[in-house]
């Protein structure tokens, strides 16, 4: 039950993160005139912080990291790369097949975001908030 719980909810940071990502990639595309590569990085960075705020707060309350806050965010960062590969790839791979999303990179984030989901999941839960907090 725990993980389902846990599984839900890392899908509401996810969402949350989506927001952030796509809309800051859409923003830096659109009215600042971005190279829609480089407009993702930013926007990546921004929305794995973000995530890795509610994920802690939220999703892995009742794990622990046994790392300090900057600690944890630095190895958060360093595990979101693991699914950053994966979501930069289908990004990238997106806005090659169909060209006139370049002008709508926020679609090819909803759809690299996606792919990505299960192997942040994965390594955020196991790798990082792997001990279950103790008082609880």
């Amino acid at each position: 039950m725990r993980l389902r719980h846990e599984v839900a909810l890392f899908a509401i940071g996810g969402l949350i993160g989506l927001v952030v990502d796509a809309g800051i990639v859409q923003l830096l595309v659109s009215v600042l005139h971005w190279n829609p590569y480089y407009a993702r990085i930013v926007s990546f960075l921004s929305a794995a912080t973000a995530t890795w705020w509610w994920n802690r707060q939220r999703t892995f309350a009742s794990r622990d990291s046994g790392r300090s806050l900057l600690s944890e965010w630095g190895h958060w960062m360093v595990l979101m790369a693991g699914g950053a590969v994966v979501n930069y790839a289908v990004y990238v791979i997106f806005l090659s097949v169909f060209p006139w999303s370049q002008r709508w990179p926020a679609l090819a984030v909803a759809v690299g975001s996606a792919m990505a989901a299960g192997v942040n999941f994965g390594s955020a839960r196991l790798l990082l908030f792997k001990r279950t907090k103790t008082g609880l």
